[in-house]
């Protein structure tokens, strides 16, 4: 939802952030983090009482604990910044930018059913907004593995995207 670029980002700044997503999509039920120095300081439990969202801290030396995010640490170090030089933070900040877009907005993510992060939140806030209870992925039409990729075999591949049904 959002990536920050600077030479050093104090705690300060990780509650700037966190509020303006909070203001423009609602409040989680918790966040989940590592025990970096930007996030342990006493400022942070105290903006997350205030703003009534629990904060879980994975074990020191359990990354495993938060596999989500060190998946997508790893996709952006191999796909985007080991590729790239930047010149400075200003060109930075803008070539993270276009491609966390991507990545949300263009990119499908077989994990979501092959959506891509915004349709699939869409989907799920227009699923939410329907009288009846919440659905889950299944109710959705979405698995959440698919069971194997569809076999593009006489097929061209620019023609069809391979769907998977439940």
């Amino acid at each position: 939802m959002a990536i920050e670029v600077d030479g050093r980002i104090r705690s300060g700044r990780v509650i700037e952030v966190l509020s303006r997503l909070i203001s423009e999509r609602g409040a989680p039920l918790y966040l989940r983090s590592d025990n970096g120095p930007e996030l342990t300081s006493n400022a942070i439990p105290t903006w997350a009482a205030e703003s009534q969202v629990d904060w879980h801290y994975v074990d020191r030396g359990k990354p495993v604990q938060n596999a989500f995010i060190e998946s997508f640490n790893g996709q952006l170090r191999d796909e985007f910044l080991n590729e790239t030089l930047f010149t400075s933070l200003a060109q930075a900040r803008v070539a993270l930018e276009e491609w966390r877009r991507d990545y949300n907005e263009v990119r499908p993510h077989s994990s979501l059913g092959y959506l891509t992060p915004a349709a699939f939140a869409a989907k799920r806030k227009e699923q939410l907004a329907l009288p009846q209870r919440a659905g889950t992925l299944r109710d959705m039409g979405l698995r959440t593995r698919p069971v194997a990729v569809p076999s593009l075999k006489g097929q061209e591949k620019d023609q069809e995207t391979p769907v998977l049904s439940s």
